[in-house]
């Protein structure tokens, strides 16, 4: 038999479902996060699943939900958490990867600080009650209201031998062509936060612009039920992952100018570098600034909102792996950023 399983003043007895909502204390205000425990009635591994982390991103939250009324604890190995909204401010109020409460990306300061701003305090809370305590952790996202994306799956590489193989195996699981690695697992990103612990972390990137459609976000149940396959917590069908591409990310494309946005790409397109991708017009005098790759590569999302300031993120691209190239980050260095890209991690 399994233990029970307990967040919050939410408990889940071996071979039940409980769901819920749980307060979490951010010092200025209060953040009710929806939540459903599924323990299972056999032993098996723990898999923490997250979604609305980022405001505008519809799809993950849309699936997540999804999820909760899927699972039934007489199927599952193991316990499986689940969390439609991690990040309710941004949410509800903001709809962007910002919170509206104090302007800060929760997916730059993990694991949090418990004596911080609000959204470091739930971050914090996050990584204390849910991903410390997993052996898979799993972060749903996708392109927010103003971002195109080709769908991909990312990890960190953690130096662990046996943590990486798992955690590239449980990234082909999810039946999604493209897995993009980064090469160290430094920065504020809740996956490498986890994967720094331990943990089997994945970020799982599907569909654009915010949108929410039935068939995306069953293709995204469909994903997840194939991951969980995988690891066991679910009965195995047969059904494998299939082939991925695997790349590294390469560099990102910024604004150095303030003014109207026009991309000339599509995510999924291949560029050379130094490639035209798009202009920013400026609406006073109708001044043209061009706007060319740093780095040859396939442009995996980018900017499709309309108005940009200096500083905005225009596009990100990821370069074919070849682990015989590197074993290190410093030898994919980002053209005209200076560091190393998974440091800069230019995808959430």
């Amino acid at each position: 038999m399994t233990e029970q399983l307990t967040v919050g003043a939410l408990r889940a007895e071996p071979g039940t479902k409980t769901r819920g909502t749980v307060s979490v204390d951010l010092g200025t205000l209060t953040a009710d996060l929806p939540l459903t425990l599924v323990n299972g009635s056999r032993p098996g591994p723990r898999v923490v699943i997250t979604a609305g982390v980022h405001g505008g991103e519809f799809t993950p939250i849309d699936a997540a939900a999804r999820l909760t009324t899927l699972l039934e604890p007489d199927e599952v190995c193991g316990q499986v958490i689940i969390c439609p909204v991690a990040n309710p401010p941004a949410v509800y109020q903001g709809r962007l990867n910002i919170s509206p409460v104090d302007g800060v990306n929760i997916n730059r300061v993990f694991p949090g600080d418990p004596d911080g701003s609000p959204t470091e305090r739930l971050a914090a809370w996050l990584f204390a009650h849910l991903i410390h305590g997993a052996d898979v952790y799993i972060d749903l996202h996708c392109g927010g209201i103003d971002q195109v994306l080709r769908d991909f799956v990312g990890y960190r590489l953690t130096g662990d031998p046996d943590l990486d193989k798992a955690t590239s195996e449980l990234a082909r699981s999810f039946g999604i062509e493209d897995v993009i690695l980064g090469l160290s697992a430094e920065g504020g990103n809740s996956h490498a936060a986890a994967a720094r612990r331990g943990i089997s972390a994945v970020l799982v990137e599907v569909g654009e612009l915010g949108q929410r459609d039935g068939a995306t976000a069953r293709r995204r149940v469909d994903g997840l039920f194939q991951a969980l396959r995988h690891l066991g917590v679910l009965d195995p069908d047969g059904a494998t992952g299939g082939d991925v591409s695997e790349w590294v990310w390469a560099a990102g494309v910024t604004a150095e100018a303030t003014g109207l946005w026009y991309p000339e790409f599509s995510a999924g397109d291949d560029v050379a570098e130094g490639a035209l991708i798009g202009r920013v017009i400026d609406p006073a005098d109708n001044r043209e600034h061009k706007v060319h790759t740093p780095a040859g590569g396939r442009l995996f999302y980018g900017m499709h909102g309309l108005t940009v300031a200096p500083g905005d993120e225009l596009a990100a691209i990821a370069a074919p792996w070849d682990p015989d190239r590197a074993t290190r980050p410093a030898d994919y260095q980002t053209p005209g950023l200076g560091v190393a890209p998974d440091e800069a991690d230019p995808r959430s």
